[in-house]
């Protein structure tokens, strides 16, 4: 969400962000509706303290024994004044607000132009592909193969973009959530949380799924919501509240199931576990200080790539285009994954910085120190894995030509020292 004094102020450099995100110049409609807002506000005051001064009037005449009949009819008839100006500043403020509500954060300085993926830039690559003997298979077919992935069970069960893992691949994917969190909180200072998964509009406003990308999410018949991301529980513990600046940064991250609807992902990736309705992630999210945001962002990048480097995971960091990003995002970094079985990199982890975008919208702040007064806090989020994408990246970069899967070493502790899974695991 975007402040409308802001605005005001920088209409050029407001509607410049809104091109690059490939809109329209915006700047003249914004202003247009906040002067309506300002002018209805501005002249409520005004018949306000007429109608003030009059009552007082109406006390003198009143304390003299005088006749105070025409004072009085005036005094109501400010009041109806009053309340049409009210109502009407009520009117713009909302139509102000819902037109605001629906345009996307303005990117960074530094992020790339561009209309779509076809335009990010990569900033680096980790590893090697690994090499095979043998034609690698997709991760499907290795699951299928074992007996341990059962896409049809889960078709008569829920329908498409559904699946059952049996076996090591069920513990394997419980494996990996557990040995993210680990990381995460024993090595990079994140506070596990265990959030709601379902959420009120107000929290899917906050973060900025909603309004816009309702067609995205679940509903339930008694108006709650399905998280499509932790991001949203995660990021909301602070709606509403006033931190201290010695309260930052906060750091959480949880493991939790996420739900998406792929509305607009009809035709794509219909085979496997790559676009699923249902899905585990472990996500992260820090709320700090405005100045510490550009560092956050690279911090948590860092401990995304991480969870890759501990599993022997060839990818690459993607810098996202202005177009490619994030309704709520002003920079994103991308982490792809090698899938020998694809012969391509998939996204496997985005991590966004949301500059105060999102504080706005949930009216989350701090006090700095020695200020009375306060200012919205800097959001941040990202995957820190998709855990059903890592699972695909394992199996399809650790296969051997019989059919089994090698364990990566960082998960045998959790597998009790598994060091190779077949179709008897």
């Amino acid at each position: 969400m975007f402040d409308p004094r802001w605005i005001r102020e920088n209409p050029d450099a407001f509607d410049a962000g809104l091109v690059r995100r490939g809109l329209e110049p915006l700047s003249a409609q914004v202003l247009a509706l906040d002067k309506t807002r300002r002018e209805a506000q501005t002249q409520a005051q005004e018949v306000q303290s007429q109608r003030n001064a009059l009552s007082k009037q109406v006390g003198a005449a009143k304390a003299k024994g005088e006749d105070a009949a025409e004072i009085i009819a005036e005094v109501g008839a400010l009041k109806d004044e009053h309340a049409r100006l009210e109502e009407a500043g009520k009117t713009a403020d909302q139509a102000l607000k819902a037109f605001l509500e629906g345009l996307p954060n303005t990117p960074a300085a530094d992020v790339p132009e561009g209309a779509d993926e076809a335009d990010n830039l990569e900033i680096r690559q980790h590893g090697h592909a690994p090499t095979f003997e043998f034609e690698p298979k997709q991760h499907f077919e290795i699951g299928e193969a074992m007996g341990r992935m059962d896409f049809e069970a889960a078709s008569r069960l829920s329908g498409a973009r559904f699946v059952v893992l049996r076996g090591a691949l069920a513990r394997m994917e419980r494996a990996l959530g557990a040995f993210m969190l680990d990381l995460h909180t024993k090595e990079f200072g994140y506070t596990e949380v265990s959030p709601p998964i379902l959420v009120r509009d107000t929290a899917l406003y906050g973060t900025g799924q909603l309004p816009k990308f309702a067609d995205d999410l679940y509903r339930t018949e008694d108006d709650y919501w399905l998280i499509p991301t932790a991001e949203v529980p995660l990021t909301n513990l602070v709606a509403g509240s006033v931190l201290s600046e010695s309260d930052l940064p906060v750091r959480v991250t949880a493991l939790t199931p996420c739900f998406r609807s792929e509305a607009g992902a009809a035709g794509r990736d219909t085979r496997g576990m790559l676009r699923q309705h249902q899905f585990s992630k472990v996500e992260l999210v820090s709320i700090c200080l405005p100045d510490q945001s550009d560092a956050e962002l690279e911090r948590m990048t860092g401990c995304a790539e991480e969870v890759l480097r501990r599993l022997g995971l060839h990818y690459r960091v993607m810098l996202l285009s202005s177009g490619d990003m994030g309704f709520s995002a002003r920079k994103t970094h991308d982490l792809e994954v090698w899938l020998p079985g694809q012969d391509a990199y998939r996204e496997i982890s985005s991590c966004s910085s949301c500059g105060d975008f999102q504080a706005r919208r949930m009216d989350g702040r701090y006090r700095p120190d020695g200020e009375k007064g306060t200012r919205h806090l800097h959001t941040l989020n990202g995957s820190g894995l998709a855990v059903g994408r890592a699972l695909i990246a394992v199996l399809e970069n650790y296969q051997n030509a019989d059919g089994s899967v090698r364990v990566p070493e960082a998960l045998q502790p959790y597998m009790d020292g598994a060091e190779v899974i077949g179709g008897d695991g």
